[in-house]
């Protein structure tokens, strides 16, 4: 037939789905020209103080731009405004700000060629990092010098005003600002080459409900303005100029998508009980205020993880505790009843803010991150500890949690700290929850080894499955090298999964996972079946979780994974993963990514 003929110019391109939904129709392709940034030096003081001061203006007037979007920002988007303001202060980050200002005085550069030194050297800083959160906050950098790198070359339109009928926008990237701009009335969806699941352009697009893929890689180079597009947002799929029967085939699939999408979202707010009568607590991540509300919307019957980190970056001087208090209660007071585990500081002190001269490491990963921070500053610690303490008077709801303890002397000594400081708040007269629980991220091999002496000192644990695969197999996520080895369905992680649960069943404490693993749907029969209390996930993943806990079996699932943890290779466990969940989920698994189901390192791989 004539209208299932292939275009020549068809192909498909993959990336990461971050807004379910289907669309098709015409690209618009964003002018992605790069900005020349021409190199000269400055032979007076007068021209350092001039390129200074021009430096300094182009921030100043993306402040104000920044400010504008806000107030006239889409009615969708009124709880993702702190990503703007967070933005806002990313401008005056002192390894932004003050370290371009600072190479523009000290080696004499043109404020453009200062800038893009800087970004280059954050950019070093971030994609060192291990935790794929914070690794995607390095685009909110990126987004912010981009602005000002624009305004010191005297760019100043938004692309998005040429845009006049309902199109897929592809762009190199989409800022969090540019996408408070985008006239949803015109946009269909939208594709980027760059991004992650977690970065804040792909929590804009959830919350303005569009169809999105970041992280297409050649997409800019591949679509051109005009091309007809098949954007599916679930799977992670580009089809650039499709055949007829393609179109007609993704039509019938968005009707279904729609339909079921709206059916799980009903049944969201129901417990997750297994066909055979098992609970299971589905809870959220989260590291803002404002997500709170999405957390609620989507199920989430507590909260398993509140990042605290956030509070403490970008900013001039350090957050008191009167600040932290204030955030403390009121997100314990938005989420009462419902339980909310708040994990102290897990910041390396290579990114600490402002307000603290950074740490160079050699390796942030093995280096003074996360707890030893906090035991190597007890006084940043101690402040944090009280904030938690007395946000937990009224409520009663927080649970408090030490991430990267390694041993128990660590616990130990993190704890004691605790205690002087109820002993000062006692003393001050100020009241708390004496009985809060204190739990334990399991994220190194060493805290599986003494998980039975941990389990004497904790009220739970918290299994950190992204840390602990690459502490477990050696690899560094960020290596292209070997990045494909890092799987969670390595025999190894396995089994210390199922050795961490054993452990703390039996000394009677629950088990959370509240890494990536916990909000993949593919994993799901695998955590029930090592019978893990409660799952702790993005908020956006809770509905499909919650779908499938639902309609599964303990007892099958016990039996898989008595099977699974048998076979030698990660391979062979996907492979009979992948045939259970067709089996079970066969309805599930049509809408969403095929290659979720594959193995994301190269099978031939003998050492896997």
């Amino acid at each position: 037939m004539r209208g299932t003929s292939m275009d020549p110019r068809s192909r498909t391109l993959k990336g990461f789905g971050v807004s379910p939904g289907i669309a098709i129709g015409k690209a618009f392709l964003v002018d992605a020209r790069h900005i020349p940034i021409p190199f000269y030096t400055l032979s007076t003081d007068e021209q350092v103080a001039r390129e200074c001061a021009r430096f300094e203006e182009a921030v100043t007037e993306v402040e104000r731009d920044l400010e504008t979007i806000k107030q006239s920002i889409h009615p969708d988007l009124k709880e993702q405004v702190h990503i703007l303001e967070a933005h806002q202060l990313i401008l005056r980050d002192r390894l932004l700000y003050d370290q371009t200002l600072d190479l523009i005085r000290r080696e004499r550069l043109n404020a453009l060629w200062a800038l893009k030194r800087s970004l280059n050297k954050i950019t070093e800083i971030f994609q060192s990092m291990e935790d794929e959160y914070v690794r995607n906050r390095v685009t909110d950098v990126s987004s912010v010098g981009e602005r000002i790198m624009n305004r010191l070359a005297g760019r100043k339109a938004n692309a998005f005003d040429e845009i006049r009928e309902r199109v897929i926008i592809v762009a190199q990237d989409i800022s969090p600002a540019d996408a408070a701009q985008i006239q949803l009335e015109k946009t269909l969806g939208f594709i980027t080459d760059m991004g992650g699941r977690t970065s804040h352009t792909s929590i804009m697009a959830g919350a303005l409900g569009i169809p999105a893929i970041v992280g297409a890689e050649q997409a800019t180079r591949t679509i051109r303005t005009g091309d007809l597009l098949i954007l599916d947002g679930s799977s992670g799929t580009v089809v650039v100029n499709p055949t007829e029967e393609q179109i007609g085939d993704y039509y019938e699939l968005q009707d279904a998508l729609e339909t079921y999408l709206k059916e799980i979202s009903r049944k969201a707010h129901l417990p997750a009980c297994t066909l055979d009568g098992h609970k299971i607590n589905v809870e959220a991540n989260i590291e803002l205020l404002e997500e709170v509300v999405a957390a609620k919307d989507h199920g989430a019957e507590a909260v398993g993880l509140y990042r605290t980190e956030f509070s403490y970056m970008n900013r001039r001087l350090p957050p008191t505790e009167e600040d932290l208090y204030n955030e403390y209660r009121e997100l314990a007071e938005l989420m009462a009843p419902l339980p909310v585990t708040m994990r102290t500081l897990d910041l390396g002190a290579e990114k600490m803010g402002r307000w603290h001269p950074g740490i160079e490491q050699q390796n942030p990963a093995l280096g003074l991150r996360a707890i030893r921070l906090c035991l190597h500053h007890v006084d940043l610690f101690k402040v944090q500890l009280r904030a938690i303490l007395r946000a937990s008077a009224a409520t009663r709801n927080i649970r408090l949690m030490f991430p990267l303890i390694s041993g128990v002397g660590e616990l130990q000594r993190s704890k004691a700290i605790l205690e002087e400081v109820k002993s000062e708040l006692r003393r001050e007269g100020r009241d708390f929850d004496d009985k809060m629980s204190v739990g334990v991220m399991i994220e190194v091999p060493s805290a599986v080894a003494v998980a039975d002496m941990l389990a004497e000192e904790a009220d739970f644990f918290s299994i950190g499955t992204n840390d602990l695969i690459q502490y477990t197999l050696a690899i560094d996520r960020v290596n292209e090298h070997v990045a494909h080895l890092f799987d969670p369905l390595h025999p190894a992680v396995l089994r210390l999964i199922r050795q961490v649960v054993s452990t703390a069943h039996k000394a009677g404490i629950p088990v959370t996972v509240c890494g990536e693993m916990a909000g993949e749907p593919l994993y799901v029969p695998m955590l029930l079946g090592l019978e893990l209390d409660s799952l702790s996930m993005n908020p956006q993943a809770i509905p499909r979780v919650k779908n499938l806990l639902r309609r599964a079996q303990l007892s099958d699932c016990r039996r898989f994974v008595a099977e699974a943890l048998t076979m030698r290779t990660a391979a062979e466990i996907r492979e009979a993963l992948q045939d259970m969940v067709l089996r079970v989920f066969p309805e599930e698994f049509k809408f969403f990514d095929p290659e979720a189901l594959q193995p994301k390192y190269r099978s031939s791989e003998p050492y896997v």
